[in-house]
């Protein structure tokens, strides 16, 4: 690990201003501290920003929460209002690391953690997230866990938070802090880029600028759930994952808001798959069909392939089950 420089930050706007300068936030570490063992990112100031008053869940006057940047993983998981409002989040945060992870990561770490990808992690291998214009290993490697939706020909990385998935399927939205005083709130779909020909930019976040919040909207009728398929029981990374919170009335489908994780370089939503499901009757055709437009550019790179079959698999199966449960 190199040196560097380690500021504990005050307040938030200090906190923005003091990154702006070329630090780079802490706050869990659980990923951040892993990459700079191996000199994947090497910051030349950390800026600890665990003592600022970020760590609340509040009720928003439209009926929805404000989760504070810092709130845990664990105590939004295992909120109460959560558990009963919003269960898809809950059980995405639960499947998505073990309890002591939970304990350390928080909200806005998670959602910028990085891609899993081996060749990002192996300096020794050419990866132009790490690298821009050094090349992609993994598209002719071993692929076997990346992604087959909205991949470019310089990175086919995936995004690796089940915390984001369920986020995007209810509509969460992100706040955040410039260092110049300045706010804004970004869409997930907003926050997040597409690899194109820059893959080692991630996120439309300026230099300096702080996640502070995530606000979820009102609860909505309907089941939810969150379905993960990965290669262990324990705890593992998403080969394909779905968010699902779907309602159904006199025998339509009235609500169908779907998020993917394990295929895509973000969290993915394919708003015409929700289209196509509203206000039809539920059958494993119309499923299938839904399947059919979610993968029609789907692609894979050789030791993934297997992921479009199973992405087709696990979405009817989520969508049988939602379904059959919202008609009890």
């Amino acid at each position: 690990m190199r040196p560097f420089d380690y500021t504990r930050a005050e307040n938030t706007e200090a906190a923005a201003r003091q990154a702006a300068g070329g630090g780079t936030f802490i706050a869990g570490g659980t990923n951040l501290l892993d990459l700079m063992k191996l000199e994947v990112m090497t910051p030349e100031a950390l800026i600890d920003i665990n003592r600022l008053d970020l760590a609340e869940i509040e009720a928003t006057d439209e009926g929805g929460l404000r989760i504070g940047a810092l709130v845990t993983n664990s105590d939004l998981a295992n909120d109460a209002r959560v558990r009963k409002g919003w269960p898809v989040l809950s059980r995405a945060l639960l499947a998505g690391a073990s309890g002591q992870l939970r304990n350390k990561a928080t909200t806005g770490g998670n959602l910028l953690q990085r891609t899993r990808c081996l060749y990002f992690y192996d300096r020794a291998m050419p990866c132009n997230k790490r690298e821009p214009g050094t090349g992609c290993s993994a598209k002719d490697g071993f692929n076997r866990i990346l992604a087959v939706l909205g991949t470019s020909e310089h990175c086919i990385a995936t995004h690796p938070s089940d915390m984001a998935v369920a986020m995007r399927a209810l509509g969460a939205e992100v706040e955040t802090l410039k260092d110049d005083g300045n706010t804004r709130r970004l869409t997930l779909d907003d926050l997040y880029l597409l690899p194109g020909d820059r893959p080692d930019q991630e996120t439309v976040l300026e230099a300096g600028e702080l996640i502070t919040a995530v606000v979820l909207p009102a609860p909505v009728e309907g089941k939810q759930t969150y379905r993960k398929v990965r290669d262990r029981a324990s705890y593992a990374f998403a080969l394909v994952s779905v968010a699902g919170i779907v309602e159904v009335q006199d025998g339509r489908i009235t609500r169908a808001d779907l998020a993917f994780g394990g295929l895509a370089p973000k969290p993915w939503r394919n708003i015409e798959v929700q289209d196509l499901l509203t206000g039809e009757a539920p059958s494993e055709d119309l499923f299938n069909k839904a399947a059919d437009l979610l993968l029609a550019e789907a692609k894979g790179y050789g030791a993934n392939d297997f992921k479009i079959p199973l992405a087709r698999r696990t979405l009817v199966s989520v969508l049988s089950e939602l379904t059959a449960e919202a008609q009890q």
